[in-house]
């Protein structure tokens, strides 16, 4: 790969992060704020992601892997994107609102596999070069929230201008994807059926019993995940936290350290003990949540945030590494959709609309929440997990030739988000 090409994909994926964490991390925030909208409709908002990662398998299997080149579809999604994303910011209720996010989400969740695509293609190792231009996507979220932070956007009460300032992103994005190096599509007058496009012929991994209990951990675990999603930044406003935003990226610079480790952590402790200990990390940071302040326990808030790069890369990433030696060469693509639509699909979506409805059983007089209760369910829930999960897997990585539908793997949420 030359120089050139190299600077543009690490562009082309710093803007792709900075988009998203331009808008996302503070939307809870937004909406009960500026749109006075209840916790259920908080988790409605987010559950837009969960209906993108859905609908995504279809827009890539059959538009994107069929008839047009990957660049020009990112190009044109973006610059739909960016008309969203400005609307969003006019909307005056949350019913206005709610269709220009759903419509938004369901056409930025694509491009998480379209700027996938376009880097794999151009890249002669993989395994060497990709780490070090994905890292400038976590880079972008991590500038996205430095900025809102820097700006006082929480405090003044000007998040309406991170959907402007995702929308010029979005703009500039879609405008630079039409120079990104040509990637045409790679099934051009193929057929494509409904489970290579959800990834459904990877399901018979399902029969290794140690899969099936870790994918079950998986759809489990993204429950409470989205109370991480959708409540946090409301949470570090509320209890008077400055720049919660900014804060708040100390979790994606975590996540960039341990990323770094999991190899020397991998090879020490094996695959059970680092699961364990990522879903154990969502026990103790939601805890730390629940008895944590602004004021003498303003500490707690911080490993609350900081633990994000465990509970994150030892679960999700480790699970990546699992999976890609448990499976067959012919079904690692097919499961990388499958599992996929089993976390931000079907765990995400319990997960949202779960949060938002004991987010409004919790409120206290005064707008006020009773966020000890609040975080205490989601430790309660990964802490069932965890408790499962040491009872029930077991550590067998061996590939299973023997039968070719249950040679398949599927990597976590590791591609899809930081």
């Amino acid at each position: 790969m030359n120089t050139t090409t190299r600077i543009k994909l690490s562009i082309m994926m710093f803007l792709e992060f900075f988009i998203w964490g331009a808008w996302f991390v503070t939307l809870g925030t937004y909406l009960l704020r500026n749109l006075s909208a209840s916790g259920t409709q908080v988790g409605v908002a987010f559950l837009t992601q969960s209906i993108g990662a859905i609908v995504a398998p279809f827009i890539i299997g059959l538009i994107a892997d069929r008839f047009f080149s990957a660049q020009k579809i990112l190009g044109v999604l973006h610059l739909a994107g960016a008309l969203l994303l400005w609307r969003a910011s006019t909307a005056p209720d949350f019913g206005s609102f709610y269709p220009n996010i759903l419509t938004y989400m369901v056409l930025y969740m694509p491009t998480l596999a379209l700027v996938n695509s376009i880097a794999f293609r151009q890249m002669q190792n993989p395994q060497k070069e990709f780490a070090t231009i994905r890292v400038l996507g976590t880079l972008g979220w991590i500038v996205a929230g430095l900025t809102i932070g820097w700006l006082n956007w929480e405090q003044s009460g000007s998040l309406q201008a991170t959907f402007l300032m995702a929308a010029g992103a979005s703009a500039l994005l879609g405008l630079f994807s039409f120079t990104l190096p040509a990637t045409p599509p790679v099934k051009r007058g193929q057929a494509s059926s409904l489970g290579d496009m959800l990834g459904l012929d990877a399901i018979g991994l399902l029969k290794n019993r140690s899969y099936l209990i870790f994918f079950l951990a998986s759809i489990a675990i993204c429950i409470p995940l989205a109370f991480y999603y959708g409540f946090t930044n409301p949470f570090l406003n509320e209890v008077g936290m400055k720049a919660a935003a900014g804060v708040q990226s100390l979790g994606q610079v975590s996540e960039l350290l341990f990323m770094l480790l999991i190899p020397v952590f991998f090879s020490r402790l094996g695959v059970k003990k680092m699961l364990a200990i990522g879903m154990l990390a969502w026990v103790l940071r939601y805890v730390f949540f629940a008895y944590g302040n602004a004021e003498s326990n303003y500490w707690m808030l911080i490993v609350g945030i900081v633990l994000h790069g465990i509970c994150y890369d030892f679960f999700f990433v480790t699970g990546q590494i699992y999976t890609d030696n448990l499976a067959g060469e012919r079904f690692k693509s097919s499961a990388q959709g499958f599992i996929t639509l089993a976390t931000y699909g079907v765990g995400m979506l319990i997960g949202t609309l779960l949060s938002g409805r004991i987010f409004d059983s919790y409120q206290a007089p005064g707008g006020t929440h009773d966020w000890r209760m609040i975080w205490l369910i989601p430790a309660a829930i990964a802490g069932v997990v965890v408790l499962m999960f040491l009872l029930l897997f077991k550590d067998r990585t061996q590939p299973q030739a023997t039968e070719p539908a249950s040679a398949a793997a599927a990597p976590s949420l590791a591609t899809q988000a930081t």
